[in-house]
């Protein structure tokens, strides 16, 4: 026992430091932008008084909130109904799900452009594209997520009981299923927002502003205010996503009695 506890906290610690060290040198780095000044701010003044920061920060925002409802909206009634009624379907749509991971991402940029480009549905000027490119790009996330969750509560017995009640498919759907499955759904929403913030691809071959294009941008031109964005990214990522966790754990115990009541 005593010899898995020393083991335990080695690789605590070893974790620790992967984690750490490359965040610590990279401060350390972005603090000296000016010469014989330490520390310097001078590279975080700049970044903070870029306003094409906060423009393509915001929009990289908008998108991952916009393919969040969307991506909820899409996986979770289709992996319901794929438990319930057609679980024999189920390797079928994890293996759709997992072709993001084969097919690399300049190749669905371009297959969305040459598909949508013109007539009958000329959307290469529209956000709708790059939206369904973070989607595709986020189901195998939200899938597993989505499935695990739905493994771990009985879902014809929920059905069948709201329905019993007297709820029709969007009552089960929405006031049953979905505040069920709220921490699995949280799950992918932290992916999907991380894979949003940072992705570059499709932002930028379809031209539409976004953080992962300015922070390449960035790096391509300058030396220490790419460290400072990396940081800035690191920590607006984080802080993001620890609201959503706390909104998310808002009511907890009133929601999953709501949900199987």
């Amino acid at each position: 026992m005593r010899k898995t506890n020393i083991w335990a906290w080695i690789i605590l610690i070893v974790g620790i430091l992967y984690f750490f060290v490359p965040l610590v040198a990279t401060l350390d780095f972005s603090l000296r932008a000016e010469k014989d000044v330490y520390p310097s701010f001078e590279a975080f003044r700049t970044v903070f008084s870029d306003p094409e920061f906060y423009q393509n920060f915001g929009s990289s925002l908008g998108w991952s909130v916009l393919t969040i409802i969307f991506s909820t909206l899409l996986i979770v009634p289709t992996t319901y109904w794929v438990h319930y009624r057609l679980p024999n379907w189920r390797p079928a749509v994890e293996f759709v799900t997992l072709m993001p991971f084969v097919v690399p991402a300049v190749v669905l940029t371009f297959g969305l452009i040459r598909l949508y480009c013109c007539d009958p549905l000329p959307l290469i000027s529209s956000p709708l594209l790059l939206i369904a490119g973070y989607m595709v790009l986020s189901f195998p996330y939200m899938f597993r997520a989505v499935d695990t969750g739905l493994r771990a509560i009985d879902v014809r017995t929920l059905t069948e009981a709201a329905q019993s009640l007297g709820a029709g498919w969007g009552t089960v759907l929405f006031q049953v299923i979905f505040p069920n499955l709220r921490v699995a759904i949280l799950s992918g929403v932290f992916l999907t927002f991380a894979i949003v913030i940072g992705e570059f691809t499709f932002a930028s071959l379809l031209s539409w502003p976004a953080f992962g294009p300015y922070m390449e941008y960035m790096g391509a031109s300058r030396a220490y205010e790419p460290a400072a964005l990396a940081l800035i990214s690191f920590t607006l990522t984080w802080g993001s996503t620890m609201i959503i966790q706390r909104i998310g754990r808002g009511r907890g115990g009133e929601t999953q009695v709501a949900g199987t009541r």
